[in-house]
């Protein structure tokens, strides 16, 4: 009888394994797994994830490469010509995205997404609405990279100046801090990427992210595209005087020696800014009044994975997936890595500081984040953007020229005669 319940027990057991991880057992299961994180401790934490979802599935067999970010766009697009893409494959949220979505080249997910809420759930929305295509959902986000308003804090209490919210509020305390001797906001612009970040976020709060794609693909003929750079020039008497010769190692340099109150900043680079002599903060862009964008959008780039169409296992590419951005793991990621994760309460008091956790608040609060210009239109439009940015903060030409030049680009993109 004892024998019989063992046996009983063992079946339900190896059911409940079966059913947790959804994967048929065979003699063994192959998976090709591509990332852009060569560098410690990225790499060590996908070799920890691999060997940890295969001490539970001894079956599946993996075949990690990695490529630097700066190879991986032109090796990806190499492996997909090929007669074996990958079947799970690292990629950027935004333009580069949709393309393996428009060519048919990946796995719609979002069946996977609506039969276990358990797991969906605890993915924050913004992220997810940034793998999201046609209201179908294609890839799995995984880390975060955001983009706010840094201050010094000690300033801001010396004048008493209280966070602004608003953009008349941020006009005038820039105007302050520029009357008590401080270079207001920092802005290196010796790449000429600084103002493609600034004016991304200032599309969006002026418009709105649904007419923001509109424009996208209409040529930018909104007048709110103008507006927003009539906003950016507005800025030009609170910036260093010759921010093209700033480069963003001496403008974080100045921020942390206390010249510049105020500057732009991505969580990635939170790292840079260890061991400061003065206690700092951030904010989200603030609302513009007239605005129609959502104050409460962040302005930021989601990365995660996508499954290849191709792939002969769909259900345990997809697992390993769900494995990778469960809680622990994803505990795991921000631990090892110092980025952030998109998946909820894997950004905590135990792994990261409180500015990190200022900013996982901001990206729960928001819908959908707003992605940098570079990552959502044409190259050719953007270098227009750029070198447009660049001649109004220089004077040499004003915002109706600069847009009339990239209106003109874009629609000979679309005609094909560009």
């Amino acid at each position: 009888m004892r024998k019989i319940i063992l046996i009983s027990l063992i079946m339900i057991l190896s059911l409940s394994t079966i059913i947790i991880f959804n994967i048929p057992i065979r003699a063994e299961d192959e998976i090709t797994f591509v990332h852009r994180w060569p560098d410690e401790n990225f790499n060590s934490y996908f070799e920890y994830a691999i060997k940890q979802f295969q001490e539970q599935n001894p079956n599946v067999v993996f075949k990690m490469t990695v490529f630097s970010p700066e190879e991986y766009k032109q090796k990806i697009n190499m492996l997909f010509s090929s007669d074996n893409p990958p079947d799970i494959f690292f990629i950027w949220a935004g333009e580069y995205r949709n393309k393996f979505i428009r060519e048919n080249q990946v796995l719609e997910l979002t069946e996977y997404y609506d039969e276990d809420n358990i797991w969906s759930d605890k993915i924050i929305e913004s992220a997810v609405n940034s793998f999201t295509y046609d209201d179908k959902i294609y890839g799995i986000p995984m880390s975060i990279d955001v983009r706010m308003l840094a201050y010094n804090k000690e300033i801001f209490n010396k004048l008493d100046i209280v966070v602004p919210e608003t953009w008349s509020e941020f006009i005038k305390t820039l105007e302050i801090l520029k009357e008590e001797g401080y270079i207001p906001l920092g802005y290196s612009d010796k790449t000429s990427l600084h103002g493609g970040l600034y004016i991304s976020i200032l599309n969006q709060r002026i418009m709105g992210l649904d007419k923001l794609r509109e424009g996208y693909n209409n040529s930018f003929k909104n007048e709110g595209y103008l507006e927003a750079l009539k906003k950016l020039e507005n800025l030009r008497p609170y910036i260093i005087e010759n921010p093209n010769k700033l480069n963003r190692i001496e403008e974080r340099s100045m921020f942390m020696d206390g010249e510049i109150a105020i500057m732009s900043l991505h969580t990635q680079e939170f790292a840079y800014l260890k061991g400061m002599d003065y206690d700092w903060g951030v904010f989200n862009f603030p609302e513009i009044e007239e605005g129609k964008g959502d104050p409460s959008v962040i302005s930021g780039l989601a990365e995660g994975f996508m499954i290849s169409k191709e792939t002969e296992n769909p259900v345990i590419a997809m697992e390993f997936l769900k494995f990778l951005t469960s809680l622990e793991m994803s505990k795991e990621w921000v631990q090892m890595s110092d980025l952030m994760s998109t998946t909820k309460g894997a950004v905590n008091k135990d792994n990261a500081t409180s500015l990190k956790l200022e900013v996982i608040k901001e990206v729960s609060k928001a819908k959908e984040t707003c992605f940098y210009l570079d990552n959502v239109i044409n190259k050719k439009v953007y270098q227009a953007y750029l070198e447009g940015i660049k001649q109004i903060l220089n004077e040499v030409k004003t915002p109706e020229q600069v847009i009339f030049n990239i209106r003109e680009t874009a629609e000979k993109i679309k005609n094909g005669t560009e």
